[in-house]
């Protein structure tokens, strides 16, 4: 499968060529020492996962970027990291040349241009957990619309000038259809523009509908599927990641396996971990579960910050038992090699070990209580309770058909300006499939046709 990641910016296109479709698995002994080795590249190099990031690439304005890798509803991990760098490291945010995103990463990318409050993120995030909470199938459900909630959340959200504020400082992963092509998006002509891009990068087909959004004429689809952590032409990036892998700022796995799974410029531990995170990405449990995860995005970007030195003080050495260990030259608490300097003595706490997350980031905290809250309602509290649940359970077989119905009305009813457009769309998709399959099967089927003739002659 051919893959191009391309931004418009210096006419400049990066091809990459994976080897195969199916992803590779490799065995890495990287995971075992730091689950957050980096991703991204030192200042002297392009080569994704080549090393941690060098210090020196944060001594100038503009010499680093970050990337959000997609989430789905995971990514208030995201929300976590960027308040713990708004609060404590405030110049990693200042001096970033781009914020580049994926999917739901798109999404935090755009919430950090246009200055959007930590509690307006957590509400937006949390408001979908609880809606899905509420829906007897869950994501299943087919009042479930994620494209339309994004998009009107977009739409009451984003500032009238977005798209001055995101051209050149905004990086969206998008994914043509069906060439399977990798595009990041850094201009935009209007606010609309901003928007069909980012529900562009968040259209999961099938779980998000079955017709490709357009963006600029084409039809795009979920960035994650073509490139989950884009970057451009940055000297260093940052990049971020929910799930246990080799991101900068990502997870610290306890798992023994040493074993990758690289896919769409990606590595992810092969971990049971990190299967329950892909369920929970797509299907949410509770909004406090989910709160958790921004939780621990907070306290994994405390980690990279400390290791690296970057904070005024140690905080986390607080949340566990020992001392910290006093670091010693040839040693691997201190690692001094090209500008780099990584303490890996810093320990890798948990949400479990903070026994009050208040104290830690009071903001934060007060934004997560706040949005897990469900409403007062006598009839909202009924529905949650165990007889509430039985009750609807039971009466769904008479309640869906009707909400299927009423859903797929409203559907078509939004559907309609759009039905020309995407009618012929795919008119073009089936004919060109049918010439396609025509092409394959024609020298086959003549090859068949002349082998039986000439056996009828010859008999």
């Amino acid at each position: 499968m051919i893959c191009i990641d391309y931004s418009k910016e210096k006419g400049s296109s990066v091809i990459t060529d994976f080897i195969s479709v199916l992803p590779t698995v490799t065995p890495s002994s990287r995971i075992s020492q730091e689950a957050a080795i980096p991703h991204s590249r030192p200042c002297s190099s392009r080569t994704p996962g080549s090393g941690p990031i060098a210090m020196s690439c944060f001594e100038k304005e503009g010499g680093w970027s970050l990337s959000f890798a997609g989430a789905g509803f995971l990514s208030l991990y995201h929300v976590g990291v960027i308040h713990c760098l708004r609060q404590r490291a405030p110049r990693l945010l200042r001096g970033a040349s781009r914020f580049y995103g994926s999917s739901s990463g798109a999404l935090i990318a755009v919430s950090i241009v246009s200055g959007m409050s930590v509690d307006l993120c957590c509400s937006r995030i949390l408001a979908m957990v609880k809606q899905v909470e509420q829906l007897s199938l869950g994501v299943f459900q087919p009042s479930f619309m994620p494209v339309e909630t994004v998009r009107q959340g977009l739409q009451d959200s984003l500032p009238a000038d977005i798209h001055i504020l995101a051209s050149q400082r905004l990086g969206i992963s998008l994914t043509h259809w069906p060439s399977g092509e990798n595009f990041i998006v850094t201009d935009f002509a209007t606010r609309d523009e901003v928007i069909e891009a980012l529900v562009c990068t968040i259209f999961l087909p099938f779980y998000c509908g079955t017709i490709p959004p357009t963006f600029r004429g084409k039809r795009y689809i979920n960035g994650t599927l073509s490139n989950n952590i884009p970057f451009s032409d940055s000297p260093s990036t940052i990049t971020v990641s929910p799930f246990h892998g080799t991101a900068d700022i990502c997870p610290q796995s306890s798992s023994a396996s040493t074993h990758e799974l690289n896919v769409f410029n990606a590595n992810f531990q092969i971990s049971t971990k990190n299967f329950f995170l892909g369920i929970s990405s797509l299907m949410p449990s509770s909004p406090e579960v989910v709160a958790d995860s921004c939780r621990q995005g907070y306290l994994d970007a405390l980690r990279f910050l400390e290791r690296r030195g970057l904070t005024e003080e140690p905080v986390l050495w607080s949340f566990v038992p020992k001392e910290p260990p006093a670091p010693a030259d040839g040693t691997p608490v201190a690692a001094h090699d090209r500008g780099l300097s990584l303490n890996w003595a810093v320990p890798n706490v948990l949400v479990k070990d903070v026994p009050d997350f208040e104290q830690l980031s009071p903001e934060l905290e007060a934004a997560l209580k706040k949005a897990c809250m469900r409403a007062p309602s006598t009839w909202a509290s009924f529905c949650r309770s165990g007889p509430g649940r039985a009750l609807t359970y039971l009466l769904l077989p008479c309640t869906l058909p009707f909400e299927y119905i009423y859903v797929q009305s409203r559907r078509l009813v939004a559907w309609l300006p759009d039905m020309p457009a995407d009618v012929r769309w795919m008119q073009d998709l089936l004919r060109s499939l049918a010439l396609e399959v025509y092409s394959r099967t024609k020298a086959p089927l003549l090859s068949f046709v002349k082998t039986s003739s000439s056996r009828l002659n010859q008999s």
